[in-house]
């Protein structure tokens, strides 16, 4: 039996390679990641440009700060995921912060419903995009083409109570994108540090 110290072989070399500098697994990172934290930074700002820049912050973040990772505590998927969801709240609170200054229209309420809003998203993407594949499959029949669960389970060539058992299963980690108990992405507890200021 795995002990639950014993961070995924992957993640702790990872993290070793880009203590010593090495540029191949920075590499290495942007491939695997970089759709993802792009995806959650557009979801939380909604722009293409800023989404850009997010995804470069969080890699440079990374090569500059290799050690803020712990292996021991979490994934580093949910590392860099974390990482991605609080630079992209901070700079749409600040964008909206300066343009509430200059007078724009909205208030401090509209923001923070705003970011709520983005937050909730961009949780419930990251939860589809890490769920395994045929709880995904199942979602994506039910949701995308309009089918319930008998039409479901021919889709994917299983029983109709292993299609409920998957959409269950599917909409119960899906619900948890509401949880406003952590201000984080899901995972297990503990976050980077803060970048430029407050989250």
């Amino acid at each position: 039996m795995a002990t639950r110290d014993v961070p995924p072989r992957w993640d702790r070399k990872m993290q070793q390679r880009l203590a010593r500098g090495e540029a191949a697994a920075l590499g290495e990172l942007y491939d695997r990641f970089a759709s993802l934290v792009h995806g959650l930074a557009h979801r939380v700002l909604g722009d293409e440009h800023a989404a850009d820049g997010i995804t470069r912050d969080v890699f440079a973040h990374v090569w500059e700060h290799p050690d803020a990772y712990d292996p021991k505590r979490e994934p580093l998927r949910t590392w860099v995921a974390t990482l991605a969801h609080r630079l992209a709240v901070q700079r749409l609170r600040a964008t909206e912060t300066a343009a509430l200054a200059r007078g724009g229209p909205g208030s401090t309420e509209d923001l923070e419903r705003k970011v709520r809003h983005a937050s909730v998203a961009a949780r419930a993407d990251y939860i589809v995009q890490s769920m395994p594949a045929p709880l995904r499959a199942a979602l994506e029949s039910a949701y995308f083409k309009r089918r319930d669960y008998r039409q479901t389970a021919a889709d994917l060539g299983v029983t109709e109570d292993e299609a409920r058992r998957r959409l269950r299963l599917g909409l119960q980690l899906l619900a948890t994108a509401h949880d406003t108990a952590s201000p984080g992405m899901p995972g297990p507890p503990g976050a980077p540090p803060e970048i430029g200021g407050a989250a």
